[in-house]
């Protein structure tokens, strides 16, 4: 009699836990289930809409192999601009999971859809932003650069825009918190140099969300698909990219800004 001996690879993320912001929509959401397909276990944060990232996380548990002992992803509400809020992320992977997280993805984020000028830009609209954007990405990094595993397989994920190269009219606010993102996980990069923990940023051009649609005429997006080859992206066009510097092949890569824009400029 012949045994059979099974020698189908692990999935590569498999023990590993993510924390995701911004999960339960968008690119944020695809992320979610990118990742969760390669093993990953997630702490999905949303910031109000509790029905979407259960439904979600129900998904993810069902495809998977959660249950409700071992689930594949839970949920988590909170503002990352809250200091205490994002505490609870990373308490939430530790008590769901039993360990340390290992990834952060930063995806939450918020755009002014009026795009005023800067002579227009009201003080609360550019506070606003740069509560989420900006303070929120630092609180979470900083959490992340303090509790993160430590043993090689630490990856912190930030998210800015291709909009930084492009400086469009309307977008100033925006634009300055996505620079104040890339500058500070840059510096991080550097900051945990020797940890194990590796700190990029993925910059996507336009892509097919809410948050892109939101505000713009017809006019608007055909001439942005002129200059993004012929297209506007896809969610899964930017999960991979993700996926790539969560990994164990990424290793090396570090203090960098992927911008996935198809060319965009």
């Amino acid at each position: 009699m012949t045994t059979q001996i099974n020698l189908a690879p692990a999935l590569p993320l498999e023990g590993r836990i993510a924390i995701i912001t911004g999960a339960s929509r968008g690119i944020g959401r695809e992320i979610s289930t990118h990742l969760a397909s390669l093993g990953a276990r997630l702490v999905l944060n949303y910031a109000s809409n509790s029905a979407l990232a259960d439904s979600l996380a129900a998904e993810l548990n069902s495809l998977y192999g959660g249950s409700i002992d071992t689930p594949c992803a839970v949920t988590v509400q909170g503002d990352v601009s809250d200091p205490d809020a994002v505490r609870s992320m990373f308490d939430r992977a530790e008590q769901d999971f039993g360990s340390q997280a290992h990834i952060l993805v930063a995806c939450a984020g918020i755009l002014n859809s009026k795009y005023p000028s800067l002579a227009d830009t009201t003080v609360d609209d550019f506070d606003e932003m740069f509560k989420v954007n900006a303070r929120g990405t630092f609180l979470l990094c900083r959490e992340a650069a303090k509790r993160l595993s430590r043993n090689g397989w630490g990856r912190i994920v930030t998210f800015s825009s291709s909009i930084n190269g492009t400086l469009l009219p309307g977008y100033a606010a925006y634009t300055a918190t996505n620079a104040a993102v890339e500058t500070m996980t840059k510096i991080l990069a550097k900051e945990l140099q020797g940890t194990g923990i590796t700190a990029n940023v993925v910059a996507p051009g336009p892509v097919k969300t809410e948050l892109f649609f939101a505000g713009k005429d017809e006019g608007f997006v055909k001439r942005v698909t002129e200059r993004s080859s012929g297209r506007i992206a896809e969610t899964k066009d930017i999960a991979p990219v993700v996926w790539f510097l969560v990994s164990e092949a990424a290793g090396w890569v570090n203090g960098q800004v992927i911008r996935v824009n198809g060319g965009f400029v």
